[in-house]
């Protein structure tokens, strides 16, 4: 079997391309169909949504399993749930550090935030379909109807999780972060909100960090968008179209950043997205504004 020509896939503006897939290879993958850069034996897709299983039950990407984010988020901040909760969430997906897992959802966003949290748990190979499930539809893609993929658990994650704990920041370390001045945080979230004009969220206060560089997201009053960073179908803009605003604000490669937002979501798609750049020293505030405007560190 000839494997699928994967030659439009390839993007030399990203150091991990691989990592990032398109409606037409993953519906040759879930097709059965030989293809390039082919996953591990081992592999798992997950539609990720937030409450939305009734959806993902009238339609999903065929052989797609349902995760949702409520599981790897707690109340009341929405930060991530233990490392021994997340270990137990994967296992009982099915899912080890070496097992091949492709994220896609209805809002992409949830899709980066389950991204963010594999790798920090440790999974080496985590893959997200770019423009996510509105793109496969409009590619013209097959959808299936049903309950979501029964998957069998695994005994083991095969490593000590997390394995890089480097990739989540807390409340403390930022603040020692903004105290050294040494690095970098960035807040992605909508010019307005970080004017501290409005909130975005009904349930969080009107603010932002002081000493935060604008990062950017999207359109003023959609906490879900993430224009700056999206071509109009949803796909991820060139690199260079996302690096040159983050470089007006001192956001560069090679100084250590920390991405944050409200809860997590916009933040996990722009550390995500410079991961696939191959910047070194990046993580994600999962507390992020929400966590702060609730207790701010004392000066």
């Amino acid at each position: 079997m000839i494997a699928t020509d994967i030659s439009a896939d390839f993007r030399p503006d990203l150091v991990r391309w691989r990592q990032l897939v398109t409606p037409a290879w993953l519906a040759a993958l879930t097709a059965g169909a030989q293809v390039a850069e082919a996953p591990a034996a081992d592999w798992r897709l997950f539609d990720v949504g937030c409450g939305g299983a009734a959806l993902f039950e009238q339609a999903h990407i065929p052989g797609a399993a349902y995760f949702d984010t409520c599981d790897i988020e707690q109340q009341p901040l929405w930060n991530k749930v233990s490392d021994q909760a997340l270990l137990a969430l994967l296992l009982a997906r099915g899912v080890r550090h070496d097992t091949t897992v492709i994220l896609y959802g209805r809002n992409n966003l949830a899709a980066a935030r389950l991204a963010h949290l594999l790798l920090y748990a440790g999974v080496a190979d985590v893959r997200l379909l770019d423009g996510g499930y509105a793109r496969w539809l409009a590619g013209g893609h097959p959808c299936a109807r049903g309950p979501s993929t029964a998957c069998v658990a695994a005994p083991d994650f095969g490593i000590a999780l997390p394995a890089h704990p480097e990739y989540l920041a807390g409340t403390a370390q930022v603040q020692a972060l903004l105290e050294r001045g040494d690095g970098v945080l960035a807040s992605i979230r909508t010019r307005a909100e970080f004017m501290g004009q409005v909130s975005g969220y009904s349930y969080i206060a009107a603010g932002d960090i002081p000493g935060a560089r604008w990062g950017r997201a999207g359109e003023d009053g959609d906490v879900n968008s993430m224009s700056a960073y999206h071509q109009a179908d949803g796909s991820m803009k060139p690199a260079a179209d996302i690096v040159a605003p983050w470089a007006e604000q001192g956001i560069a490669p090679g100084t250590p950043t920390v991405f944050y937002c409200g809860t997590g979501w916009r933040a996990s798609m722009a550390f995500f997205y410079a991961w696939l750049m191959g910047w070194p020293g990046i993580s994600v505030y999962d507390g992020g504004w929400f966590e702060w405007s609730q207790s701010p560190p004392s000066a």
